[in-house]
């Protein structure tokens, strides 16, 4: 069910074909052929010397496919408000999704610092936190073999067994095991990818599963019967948007599986420059699927929707290979976001198409084989689903100075010892900080990177996970399966502010 079907894209499959190849060819991307010799380096030390060649602002190296040219960047001072504003909604979540759930829609749709855009993709989601598990042994190769492609030019996972993989190894195991009954689809490793990029590996997971479960439901299931059902929405929704651009794809009879398979499973992160793939997810994550539809449409309309660029489109050929390689002028960051955002198509249009395609199915082939939670759409409808409360944000720096230590670039004269502690003293005093602090958090244990067990989690007492994995199964893995674990929530918190 998850192996690879060589190197090219995905297709649509021919009549009665099974979409079984087309759900696990998606991990590949458009990078798998130039990421053999990346990705053969052995070790994180290895890959420290790319060190040397210039990292853009995402993580990507410089002249790589993944790397962006000039951007426009945001003011810093405008930057320091946001997150300011950012932090104060993260410290009262259930407050402003409850009163002021459009200006949080509103500032999603300017872009969430970065800062903070792990953690408000968590709280937006509705994730929880979760101690990983070992995976189901029959998965673990398969999984293993789409690693080095994920991102293979992003600092994170350049390196083959280095963190990244081993952390993305270990969030798609543990979706085997806690969904066994729909196992691994490769479109959820880039998916997977960007989430570790931006939060800890136990966040990520929890985010993994709302959006197969809450967002995109059924759409990594073995049959693809939703990712199908959404082709035909977008194509129907498109008849509106575009027409030209309709009239010229029903002529061509190309099934809507051919261009947008890899957009909706992997929300364009395989697709878009890494910029716009951003403020795309941050507005995904707020408004939910609808996001994912208008994009979609967008790229549609701007690529086939106007009769001179139909006329350079006579074929199925040109047509596919005018979506697989679009103007980079329609998918530039604030040209996608204004177009997405001005687009007039809303949950209800979705949800009632979804209804008249839902019955054309069965009239045409029966029930769905895969019964899918209700879709729910974005971050308003999960906390009215589930409602609860999120723990404060309470971030603490990841780097301390003494009190005396001068600043970078400052030429002050170090104090002498004891005038320093004496100073020092007086300070913390004044601050209440001369208590005891507490001891660190002791849940994670950390395997040694050579040791022969896998890494095992402590839980404190009188506490259990309600959702978690089953924790019974050890399975025989290899040694790089035994991956060692990340830093603690708590400490990876103080990493990724």
């Amino acid at each position: 069910m998850a192996k690879s079907n060589g190197e090219n894209g995905p297709r649509a499959p021919a009549a009665g074909e099974s979409l079984s190849g087309t759900r696990e060819s998606l991990a590949q991307g458009p990078d798998a052929a130039t990421t053999d010799e990346l990705s053969s380096l052995g070790s994180d030390s290895e890959a420290n010397g790319f060190a040397e060649r210039r990292i853009d602002k995402f993580g990507f190296i410089v002249g790589s496919q993944g790397a962006e040219g000039a951007l426009e960047e945001v003011p810093l001072e405008v930057l320091r408000q946001r997150e300011s504003k950012w932090l104060d909604m993260l410290n009262n979540w259930d407050k402003w999704m409850a009163k002021k759930h459009k200006k949080i829609r509103l500032r999603c749709q300017k872009g969430i610092p970065p800062s903070l855009r792990g953690r408000a993709w968590q709280y937006l989601s509705g994730g929880k936190e979760l101690d990983m598990s070992p995976g189901d042994p029959k998965w673990l190769d398969v999984i293993e073999r789409d690693l080095h492609r994920q991102f293979p030019f992003h600092e994170m996972f350049v390196s083959r067994g280095g963190h990244g993989q081993q952390d993305l190894f270990r969030v798609l195991k543990a979706y085997t095991l806690y969904r066994p009954e729909e196992g691994y689809c490769q479109a959820q490793a880039p998916i997977a990818a960007v989430l570790l990029m931006h939060m800890p590996a136990e966040q990520a997971f929890w985010c993994l599963v709302q959006i197969c479960e809450k967002y995109l439901p059924g759409y990594y299931s073995e049959k693809l019967e939703a990712i199908q059902l959404d082709g035909e929405i977008l194509f129907s929704l498109l008849q509106k948007v575009s027409p030209v651009a309709h009239k010229h794809l029903s002529r061509q009879k190309i099934d809507p599986l051919l261009y947008m398979t890899e957009w909706f499973m992997c929300a364009f992160s395989r697709t878009l420059p890494w910029s716009s793939v951003l403020r795309v997810w941050d507005m995904f994550f707020c408004e939910g699927v609808k996001i994912i539809f208008r994009v979609g449409l967008v790229l549609l309309k701007h690529a086939l929707g106007s009769p001179e660029k139909v006329k350079a489109c006579q074929g199925q050929y040109e047509t596919i290979e005018r979506l697989r390689s679009l103007s980079p002028k329609i998918m530039q960051e604030a040209f996608l976001v204004q177009e997405v955002v001005e687009l007039p198509v809303t949950e209800r249009q979705i949800e009632r198409e979804h209804l008249i395609q839902l019955r054309r199915w069965q009239e045409t082939r029966g029930e769905l084989q895969c019964r899918s939670p209700p879709r729910l759409h974005g971050a308003k409808a999960i906390l009215d689903a589930e409602p609860g409360p999120r723990p404060a944000l309470q971030p603490s720096p990841s780097i301390r100075l003494p009190l005396d230590a001068p600043l970078p670039g400052s030429k002050a004269k170090p104090k002498p010892p004891k005038q320093a502690q004496k100073e020092q003293r007086k300070q913390m005093k004044g601050r209440g900080q001369l208590e005891k602090p507490p001891a660190p958090n002791q849940a994670m244990v950390v395997a040694a990177a050579g040791d022969a067990c896998p890494p095992q989690h402590v839980p404190p007492k009188d506490s259990a996970p309600k959702d978690s994995a089953p924790q019974d199964l050890a399975p025989q893995v290899s040694a790089h399966h035994r991956s060692q674990e990340s830093l603690t929530s708590q400490e990876s918190e103080d990493t990724y502010l």
